[in-house]
């Protein structure tokens, strides 16, 4: 029986010399494990919470007159119609809502759209929808040096092959407190052209 306790003995002393597991050893993990979840919770924190690149976007907040000009034919005169935009933030001042509702050679149109800062990328988003179509368009970019104008690409299938063909949407904001959204792409041609533009006089 004193031999069972004297080979235990030699076999813990020898587990505890080839695999030193000292309080400090423990206390250092913990500290990295602690440091690893801090730095975890700020990076989220960060990333969650509004900040100056939404501020960027509060120009865009109110109810709008919208001139809309379309081209199907970059040679040809655009065809006019004209809307209503009430844009909000939404989701804690996060993202801007757009709502657009009009008529266009006389049919009702309206229209979905959001507009966003994504503070992880610090790249700006958007998405439209409307009744034009079913499908959602989705773009990505930034604004340039002067705080004042942003492109953001994207595309959109072309309605003849199904392939996805390049489109950007360009935005300008005015000091008038109205601001303008361009939407260029190739249509049916080998050639970028302005498709699209929306001028927002605000009226609220």
């Amino acid at each position: 029986m004193k031999k069972s306790y004297r080979l235990a003995g030699l076999l813990a002393a020898t587990l505890c010399l080839t695999n030193p597991v000292s309080a400090e050893g423990v206390s250092k993990a913990a500290v990295s494990d602690s440091a690893q979840e801090s730095a975890v919770a700020k990076a989220l924190a960060k990333a969650m919470t509004p900040g100056e690149g939404q501020k960027r976007l509060q120009a865009m907040i109110g109810t709008f007159d919208v001139a809309i000009r379309t081209w199907v034919d970059p040679s040809k005169p655009p065809i006019e119609s004209s809307a209503t935009s009430v844009s909000t933030w939404v989701l804690g001042d996060r993202y801007v809502q757009m709502m657009l509702s009009g008529d266009t050679q006389g049919q009702p149109f309206s229209g979905i759209g959001y507009v966003a800062f994504d503070n992880v990328s610090k790249l700006y988003q958007a998405t439209w929808m409307d009744n034009g179509s079913t499908g959602m368009t989705w773009y990505q970019g930034g604004f340039d040096a002067s705080g004042k104008s942003a492109t953001m690409k994207g595309s959109l299938p072309d309605p003849l092959s199904g392939k996805p063909s390049p489109v950007e949407l360009r935005m300008h904001l005015g000091d008038d407190g109205g601001h303008l959204t361009e939407l260029w792409g190739k249509g049916l041609g080998s050639k970028m052209f302005k498709m699209m533009e929306l001028r927002y006089t605000r009226s609220k």
